[in-house]
């Protein structure tokens, strides 16, 4: 693998100048595609022409993957062995495994916390009779965003506590999976299933 350094040059595709261009190597602090977060000081290759990013060199590969996995997050939370299984049940009814539990919960999770499944009244599973008894096993949540998804979420719920915000999401699962059958969370997390078996 080729090295390179500072001032380098290459000829590469820009989009934005909608042709091959002239590119420097530099130095640039450079957000992900989404927004999410920044890696800075990075070598890239920059536009001549219009000083975009439009190439990120092999050897930069690990300060953006570093960055990324300081993104990950994860949670843990002790619950009540029948949410467990309300999860297991959740996964079977899905065609999928146990394996495929913290995925559901991250799916519903994210969903939740960006408001497109409606968070609205979720606290009132927590009155019910399954959100009640001994906090017995644990469930353990790992992923990109998570944290921020349970912060966020919990703004919106008015739920402070994160066992109570993962109950609410394990009974709404009951709910909409294995209660209402709700068609359209179960086509999603089937073909989320499909693609991850």
């Amino acid at each position: 693998m080729k090295i390179l350094k500072v001032g380098d040059k290459t000829k590469s595709a820009c989009d934005n100048c909608k042709a091959f261009v002239n590119a420097s190597y530099q130095l640039r602090n450079v957000p992900f595609s989404d927004n999410s977060d920044i890696v800075k000081n990075v070598l890239v290759g920059v536009c001549d022409c219009c000083d975009a990013v439009i190439s990120l060199p092999h050897q930069s590969t690990p300060l953006v993957k570093k960055q990324l996995e300081k993104q990950k997050g994860s949670i843990e939370s002790r619950v009540p062995s029948h949410l467990i299984d309300i999860l297991n049940l959740a996964s079977f009814e899905l065609s999928g495994s146990t394996d495929f539990v913290p995925m559901i919960v991250r799916y519903y999770l994210h969903n939740l916390s960006t408001r497109e499944l409606s968070a609205k009244n979720i606290d009132k599973y927590l009155t019910s009779d399954l959100a009640k008894g001994k906090a017995q096993k644990r469930l353990s949540i790992k992923g990109r965003n998570v944290i921020s998804d349970i912060e966020n979420l919990k703004k919106i719920t008015h739920i402070s506590s994160t066992s109570d915000l993962i109950k609410s999401i394990i009974l709404r699962i009951n709910d909409d999976i294995l209660l209402q059958k709700h068609p359209k969370s179960k086509k999603i997390l089937k073909n989320l299933v499909a693609i991850s078996s």
